[in-house]
């Protein structure tokens, strides 16, 4: 399991040098993914108006991934708030090994002096593979460092 664990970051690691270039946030991210309750988590822009937003999970019994596309990424109207809503892969890497499919809505808030920005996401997920159910329990809190944001007026 250990080497499972390092695999997992070498490749979460790999995934965010190799899109350097679009790496929006870096940060963590608290909640609840099939038993473990903190995470590494990564938000990679793709364009305007979508991104990658991508996590991996430690636990006693084993590492969370999970990737998912914000295909809608955008602000609410007259407030400093932006939505998400994506979906993606989940996956499990333990006993027992899970596969299954995740949805994501949520809420951010980029502080406009300051490179952080914080959010708050459901994440409903249908488990395919071990045993197939729908676990709709799965909320996080998010915690992200903002890189290229210029601070300050």
């Amino acid at each position: 399991m250990k080497y499972l664990k390092i695999l997992s970051l070498v490749l979460f690691f790999g995934l965010a040098s190799s899109l350097e270039s679009n790496a929006q946030e870096v940060g963590i991210r608290f909640g609840n993914f099939y038993g473990n309750n903190v995470a590494i988590d990564g938000v990679f822009e793709l364009g305007q108006f979508s991104r990658i937003h991508a996590d991996v999970s430690f636990g006693s019994h084993g590492v969370g991934i999970d990737a998912l596309w914000d295909f809608i990424y955008r602000p609410i109207s007259n407030s400093d708030f932006d939505y998400y809503i994506g979906v993606g892969p989940s996956l499990y890497l333990g006993d027992p090994f899970v596969l299954g499919a995740a949805g994501e809505i949520g809420i951010e808030y980029a502080f406009p002096d300051v490179p952080i920005a914080i959010g708050f996401d459901w994440r409903p997920t249908l488990v395919i593979i071990e045993n197939t159910r729908f676990n709709a329990d799965q909320f996080g809190l998010n915690i992200r460092y903002v890189f290229g944001r210029v601070t300050g007026n």
